[in-house]
This record gives C-alpha cells, structure tokens and sequence, in this order.
C-alpha cells in the first residue's frame, strides 16, 4: 500500500511539473509530443498521472523544455524563490544517501 502512495505521489510530481513546464514555454502537449517523438496520448496521461516515465524519457523531455530533470520532482510547496535551497539541501542529502550506499555494499562498511 505504501508503495503506491508513494508511487501516486511521485506521478503527482511530474505531472505538475511537466504541464507547468510545458505551458510556461508556451508548448502544447501535441507540440511536445512531436519533439520528443511521444505521442499525444501519452503526454497527457503523464501530465495525468496515469503513467509514469522512464529516464529516458525524462531525458527527452528535460531536453526538449530545456530544463534539469530534478525539476520533474520538485513539489508544489517549494516557492520558485527557494527552488536553488531546495535543490542544494536534496543535493547534499542525496549524496550523503548515495556515499552510505556505496559505502555499504560495495566496499564492505558495515556502519
């Protein structure tokens, strides 16, 4: 159950954030589905939260709107004044996750 809500959420987030990216740069969802070579239909149900993405398509996408792809996750109650706080925090705290994980399993720190 868990896993869904967090999964739910996480469509939320880039659904959001792609149809706020998308309609600021003024593109139509037909207008991003044929630069990216997606289809319509499933532009829509990302900005919908019926299907999620991969990274490769977080890749076209990023690189069609002319964005970082943390921008997809950021949530709507970071104020875009406080997006760079934000983002240097998650960075820290991300790398942080990313050194312990290393850490552990591949050099054999059990701390």
């Amino acid at each position: 159950m868990t896993d869904n809500i967090n999964e739910l959420y996480i469509h939320r987030l880039i659904g959001r954030n792609l149809r706020r990216l998308r309609s600021q740069q003024g593109i139509s969802q037909m207008g991003l589905a044929e630069k990216t070579d997606l289809t319509h239909n499933f532009i829509n149900d990302i900005e919908n939260c019926k299907k999620g993405i991969s990274a490769k398509t977080l890749a076209k996408l990023s690189a069609v709107l002319n964005v970082e792809p943390y921008q997809f996750y950021l949530p709507d109650s970071v104020p875009n004044n406080e997006v760079a706080i934000y983002v240097s925090d998650f960075r820290s705290s991300f790398q942080n996750a990313v050194n312990q994980f290393t850490d552990k399993y591949f050099y054999g720190d059990k701390s």
